[in-house]
């Protein structure tokens, strides 16, 4: 099993990086604030420092000048991402610790691809799920191409030694979900407030929260009849990625 982490795993997004851009911004004297509307938009733009690039670019800022200034810019809001997740800012999304505990149990593999940069990702992972080892982590480093290229999601298959044939991604986003067809993986799509908008057909189902069984969640689309009543589990993972590799 292959996840993204922002807005997938932990609801990061709208109370994490937003806050803590901003509070890189407000230290560096800068007059950028991104609300949650235009944050929303950004994200369209995967990892962080391409975010701030083309920001800066977009207001007229030089190249000169942002060679300089972004990477000081992310490194700082990746210090304050990290003390908001020291605070417990940023939690597992309902139903997710369930479904991981269950999947570990179960013996399935976990890994992890994701364009975060690894030190926070696996500070929010051991913080926001504390009891569950991920084998493979992909970070941002480790690649040279953001989602929607599906270098992140291969390198996880490689690093579990399996082929998109053995494995099931999760992920939030249409870039996401994009990057993980493109690796040949059946893609389950669990949508945020962020990306609930996106158009995320291609899904082999799309929920929009992995669900319990007191708060089910709403199933937005279920192209390969899995029955699913909204809550996302080991069953209906396995019925999915059966359907998809019998057509």
């Amino acid at each position: 099993m292959v996840f993204d982490v922002d807005g997938t795993l932990v609801d990061s997004e709208r109370h994490g990086h937003r806050v803590a851009f901003n509070r890189a911004f407000v230290e560096f004297s800068l007059p950028d604030h991104w609300d949650e509307v235009t944050y929303g938009r950004l994200l369209r733009t995967t990892g962080g420092q391409r975010r701030i690039d083309g920001w800066l670019a977009a207001r007229g800022v030089s190249e000169d000048e942002r060679r300089r200034l972004v990477p000081a810019l992310h490194a700082r809001k990746t210090e304050i991402i990290r003390e908001l997740i020291r605070d417990g800012a940023i939690q597992a999304r309902p139903g997710a610790t369930r479904l991981v505990a269950e999947l570990a149990e179960a013996g399935i593999r976990l890994a992890v691809a994701t364009t975060g940069s690894r030190g926070w990702v696996e500070q929010v992972l051991a913080t926001a799920l504390p009891d569950t080892r991920f084998e493979v982590v992909v970070g941002g480093e480790d690649v040279a191409n953001r989602k929607p290229d599906p270098e992140a999601f291969l390198g996880a298959l490689k690093g579990l030694r399996l082929g998109p044939g053995e494995a099931v991604a999760i992920e939030d986003s249409a870039e996401g979900l994009a990057a993980a067809k493109a690796a040949g993986l059946t893609t389950v799509v669990i949508v945020n407030a962020y990306t609930a908008d996106h158009d995320v057909a291609p899904g082999d189902l799309v929920l929009d929260d992995f669900g319990t069984v007191e708060v089910p969640a709403h199933v937005v689309a279920d192209p390969h009849h899995t029955g699913c009543a909204g809550v996302l589990d080991l069953a209906i993972l396995r019925t999915v990625h059966g359907a998809v590799w019998s057509t």
